[in-house]
């Protein structure tokens, strides 16, 4: 029987002066060489463009490792691509939910153990809109001490933070970063990808010293 592969791209684009948290600063994206001027480098009808970005690392869709949250803490460059990529993944659906937080009973009764678990909000409908960086869902302390438990290989969301950004004590993060699973935020399309048989991808550029970074953030599944 043929087996046809199917990619669905789960990260959002990275544009000039987009905003990802309200209050960071956006991305700026421009010509290091433009085309029209690399035409005194090279011969006769051969241009190059050259880009440049300066950027927060937690812009777009982004993982973070547990540098991000300690001091110490191994950072994104420190992540085993075993880690990061084909990771057997599972979708927990929370679209239809009765407030912002996200208890442990949503993760109740499947086998989390060394699989990425994707928490599918669908708050990415509002993402490049005020209303995304405002009353976004969250998964609870408790959540995050069972997913701890369970052996999460990886978390990650769809919504603005994986914490309630008015908690300063950022419970999931510490909890989940202090435990070394990664945490991908931002997602988004998690309503194109089924509840299991896929694999998870979310690989950033092998950068020293950093806590967080964007990735491409896709699902690889088998039909």
């Amino acid at each position: 029987m043929k087996v046809s592969r199917r990619l669905v791209d789960l990260s959002h684009e990275i544009e000039h002066g987009m905003v990802t948290y309200p209050g960071l600063p956006a991305p700026v994206i421009s010509d290091w060489l433009a085309r029209s001027a690399s035409t005194t480098r090279y011969a006769p009808g051969t241009t190059f463009q050259m880009g440049k970005i300066e950027m927060l690392a937690n812009t777009g869709t982004y993982i973070d490792a547990p540098f991000h949250r300690y001091e110490g803490g191994a950072d994104v460059a420190g992540y085993a691509l075993e880690a990061i990529a084909a990771v057997p993944g599972l979708v927990f659906r929370a679209t239809q939910r009765g407030g912002r937080a996200l208890d442990a009973d949503l993760f109740r009764g499947r086998e989390v153990r060394g699989k990425a678990v994707l928490v599918h909000t669908g708050w990415d409908a509002h993402w490049r809109t005020d209303r995304y960086g405002t009353g976004h869902p969250f998964i609870t302390r408790a959540a995050a001490q069972a997913l701890v438990a369970a052996g999460a290989a990886l978390v990650g969301i769809d919504s603005l933070n994986i914490d309630d950004a008015a908690d300063g004590a950022r419970p999931a993060h510490s909890l989940l970063l202090g435990a070394g699973i990664p945490i991908v935020e931002h997602l988004c399309n998690l309503g194109a990808v089924p509840d299991a048989g896929f694999r998870f991808y979310a690989v950033p550029p092998r950068v020293k010293g950093m806590g967080s970074f964007p990735v491409r953030a896709f699902a690889l599944m088998d039909e």
